[in-house]
C-alpha cells in the first residue's frame, strides 16, 4: 500500500505563470516594451541569452517573437482562471508586467489601463476564492530601462522599482497578500539580461557589474518588504531563488569542496542578504578573488538587516552535479544552470536531470540553514506532448514527475520543514522563457499554439489536469 502524506491545512495548492510568458497584447493598453518583447524564440534566443547575437535593434521582420501574442491570457484570463478553480486551485502565482504600470519604468505617474487590468484579473481570481502570488519583477523589465540607464547597474532603478512597488502595494492592498520582489534573483549569476537588464561588455568586469547590480536589487527588495508592510499589515513578502542542490561527483576532497564553494554562491549568497539581512561571511573571500568592490552607500547594510524577507519561494527543476576538472562532453544543462551528468538520473528531453529525491533535500537544507517557511513556486516538467486523435492528451509521464516530487515534499514536512504550497511551473501552457519555444510544455491546460506562432489558442484538458484536481481536493493524501 502506497504511503499517505499530510500537507497542512490550508496548504496553498495551484500553478504558476509569468506576463511576458502568457498575456500577449505586447502592445495593448498603454504597454511599453520590456526585454522579453524583443527576445526572438528558438536558437536566436538561446544566442542572445549568452551575449552571441545579443542586440536589441534586430530585425524583427526576420524572426518569431512569441511573447508578443503569448497564449493571449491578455484577452483570455476569465475562461482559463474558470479551468484553474475547476482543477480546485487554492493559489495562483502570476506576474505584474512591469512595462504595463511604467511603460517606459521612469514615468511619476502609472498607466491607469493597466492597473485596470490586473484589478480584474484579481477580481476574477478571488470570485473563486483563489489566493494571488504576485512577483513584482519577473524577466520583463522596461526596455527603457536598459537602454537608457544600464539596467540594474544603475542605482537609479532603485528608486523607480519602489515608486512601481509602492503603486501596486496601494493599489492592490485588499487584493493581494503575498509578494515576491524578483523572480530567481540569483540566476543573474548565469544569465544577467533577464533580470538584470544588461551582458557584461568583457569577462574581467562580468562579475563586478554582476554583484553590483545584484547589491541594488537588494537594497530595491528590503524597501519593497519595508514598503509592503507599512501598506498592507497582513502582507507576506518572499524572495525567490533557484535552488539545486551542489552534489559533489565523487568522495574526492577536491570536488567535495568545490561543491561546497560552488553551492554557496549560486545557493546561498542572494538568500542570505535577502533572508538573514547581510553578506555572508564566505562573501568577503568570494568578492577579493574575483576582483568584486562593491558600492555600498550609507544606510545599505542598516535597510537589508530592518526589513528580510518573510518567507522563502524558490524554484526547483533539478540538482546539480560538479566536478572541479571536467570535459565538454560530461557537461549537461537546466535551468540556467549546468553541471557535469549524474550518472544516477535520467533527463527531460531538454536535457534537464530528474531528482525528485533532490527536492526533499533542498526543502531540508533551506529550512536547516534559515528556519522560515517555505514554498515550492515552480516546479514541473517540460516535455512534447502529443494530442491523440480522440482530442486527449496522455501526459503520464508528467504525472510520475509531478507525482514523485510531491511525494518529496511530503517527506520533508515529515522531517520537520515548515511548507506553505506547491505551484507548479506552467500549469497552462505558455512561451518558454530561456528557449521561446510552445512545444516544451509543462500545462495541466494544452493550448493550441505553436512555435511557428500558428494554431487557434483552443484549450484542452491533459490526463493531468484530472490527476491534479484529485491531488488538490485529497490535499496530497492519494497521489
Amino acid at each position: 500500500m502506497d504511503k499517505t502524506y499530510r500537507f497542512p491545512d490550508g496548504f496553498l495548492w495551484g500553478g504558476a505563470t509569468a506576463a511576458n510568458q502568457l498575456e500577449g497584447a505586447y502592445q495593448e493598453g498603454g504597454k511599453g516594451l520590456s526585454i522579453a518583447d524583443v527576445l526572438p524564440g528558438g536558437k536566436v534566443r538561446l544566442n542572445v541569452l549568452s551575449g552571441d547575437a545579443f542586440n536589441f535593434e534586430i530585425d524583427q521582420s526576420k524572426y518569431v517573437y512569441p511573447n508578443h501574442d503569448g497564449i493571449d491570457f491578455y484577452h483570455r484570463y476569465k475562461e482559463d482562471i474558470a479551468l484553474f478553480a475547476e482543477m480546485g486551485f487554492k493559489a495562483y502565482r502570476m506576474s505584474i508586467a512591469w512595462s504595463r504600470i511604467f511603460p517606459n519604468g521612469d514615468e511619476l505617474t502609472p498607466n491607469e489601463e493597466g492597473l485596470k487590468f490586473y484589478d480584474d484579473v484579481f477580481d476574477e481570481l478571488h470570485k473563486y476564492g483563489i489566493e494571488p502570488i504576485v512577483t513584482i519583477s519577473h524577466y520583463e523589465m522596461p526596455l527603457h530601462l536598459v537602454k537608457a540607464y544600464g539596467g540594474w547597474r544603475n542605482r537609479k532603478l532603485i528608486s523607480l522599482f519602489e515608486r512601481y512597488a509602492k503603486t501596486l502595494f496601494e493599489r492592490y492592498k485588499n487584493k493581494v497578500k503575498y509578494w515576491l520582489t524578483f523572480n530567481e534573483i540569483n540566476g543573474a549569476i548565469h544569465f544577467p539580461i533577464l533580470s538584470l537588464g544588461f551582458l557584461p561588455e568583457n569577462e574581467d568586469t562580468r562579475l563586478q557589474h554582476i554583484f553590483q547590480a545584484l547589491h541594488h536589487q537588494f537594497v530595491a527588495s528590503s524597501l519593497a518588504v519595508k514598503a509592503a508592510h507599512e501598506t498592507i499589515p497582513n502582507a507576506r513578502v518572499g524572495c525567490m531563488l533557484i535552488y539545486a542542490p551542489t552534489y559533489s561527483f565523487d568522495c574526492h576532497p577536491e570536488n567535495v569542496l568545490h561543491a561546497l564553494q560552488e553551492g554557496r554562491i549560486f545557493n546561498y549568497l542572494c538568500g542570505d542578504v535577502q533572508v538573514r539581512g547581510e553578506y555572508p561571511a564566505f562573501a568577503k573571500r568570494f568578492f577579493k578573488e574575483n576582483g568584486i568592490e562593491l558600492e555600498i552607500h550609507g544606510g545599505d547594510l542598516e535597510l537589508l538587516k530592518k526589513y528580510p524577507v518573510d518567507f522563502i519561494s524558490f524554484s526547483y527543476y533539478m540538482s546539480r552535479t560538479v566536478k572541479k576538472i571536467k570535459s565538454p562532453e560530461e557537461m549537461t544543462s537546466g535551468n540556467i544552470i549546468g553541471g557535469v551528468k549524474n550518472p544516477f538520473l535520467q533527463a527531460s528531453d531538454w536535457g534537464w536531470e530528474i531528482d525528485p529525491i533532490g527536492l526533499r533535500i533542498a526543502l531540508n537544507e533551506l529550512y536547516d540553514r534559515y528556519q522560515k517557511p517555505l514554498f515550492v513556486v515552480e516546479n514541473g516538467l517540460g516535455a512534447y506532448d502529443k494530442v491523440e486523435e480522440d482530442g486527449s492528451i496522455n501526459d503520464d509521464y508528467r504525472i510520475d514527475y509531478l507525482r514523485e516530487h510531491i511525494k518529496a515534499m511530503g517527506e520533508a514536512i515529515e522531517d520537520g520543514v515548515e511548507l506553505m504550497g506547491y505551484t507548479s511551473w506552467g500549469c497552462i501552457d505558455l512561451v518558454s522563457a530561456s528557449t521561446g519555444e510552445m512545444s516544451k510544455r509543462y500545462g495541466y491546460i494544452y493550448v493550441d499554439k505553436h512555435d511557428d506562432g500558428s494554431g487557434t489558442l483552443e484549450r484542452k484538458k491533459k490526463k493531468s489536469f484530472f490527476w491534479y484536481k484529485h491531488v488538490i481536493e485529497t490535499n496530497g493524501e492519494e497521489i
